[in-house]
């Protein structure tokens, strides 16, 4: 026969400080929130965020004016991250 033994721990708060506690957590994630982005994001990180594979794909979006970009030099061209998630949303399909 098997044995069980269980070393159960039990905190009590009140109320108000569960919340207070549970705000000052939340609070801390978010300051160390490190999902910043940057503002202009590499063909390649625009691709993944697109979960495009073709580079067509990429220069036809360009050429249609769906989402902005910008070409500092002949072989650089960076991409508008808020423009690619305006361009997601706006295809976005909505659920019945």
């Amino acid at each position: 026969m098997a044995e069980f033994s269980s070393n159960l721990n039990v905190i009590c708060l009140e109320f108000e400080a569960f919340y207070a506690l549970v705000e000052e957590v939340v609070g801390k994630l978010k300051d160390q929130d490190t999902s910043q982005h940057d503002k202009w994001i590499s063909d390649e990180e625009a691709m993944k965020l697109l979960r495009v594979t073709s580079r067509t794909t990429m220069q036809k979006l360009r050429d249609s004016g769906a989402i902005r970009y910008s070409q500092p030099t002949r072989k650089l061209i960076l991409y508008d991250w808020d423009s690619i998630l305006e361009y997601l949303e706006a295809h976005a399909k909505n659920t019945f």
